[in-house]
C-alpha cells in the first residue's frame, strides 16, 4: 500500500457532515484520520462494487459451467507457479 497521499477539498451537506461524524464516534472512530479513511474505504468500495457490476453484465450470457472452468483454470495456473 502506498503511502503517497493528497488534500481533497469537498463540499457536503452540513447535515451529512454531522451524521457521518456522528456514526464514526458511536464506532468508535473520532480520532484524527478516521474521517480521511472512511472516505478511502467508501470510495475503494464504491470502485469495487462498480467494476464487479461491469464484470456480472459483461458476462451475463456466459454459462456458468464456463466460468467455473475459467476460474478453476486461472487458480491451477497460480498455484502452479507459487511452487
Amino acid at each position: 500500500m502506498s503511502t503517497a497521499t493528497t488534500r481533497w477539498n469537498l463540499v457536503v451537506p452540513k447535515e451529512l457532515d454531522k451524521s457521518l461524524r456522528q456514526f464514526l464516534a458511536n464506532e468508535g472512530r473520532g480520532k484524527k484520520g478516521d474521517l480521511s479513511r472512511f472516505v478511502t474505504e467508501a470510495v475503494n468500495k464504491h470502485i469495487f462494487d462498480s467494476a464487479l457490476k461491469a464484470v456480472h453484465e459483461h458476462n451475463a450470457n456466459v454459462p456458468l459451467e464456463e466460468i467455473e472452468a475459467a476460474v478453476e483454470e486461472s487458480l491451477a495456473w497460480a498455484r502452479a507457479r507459487k511452487r
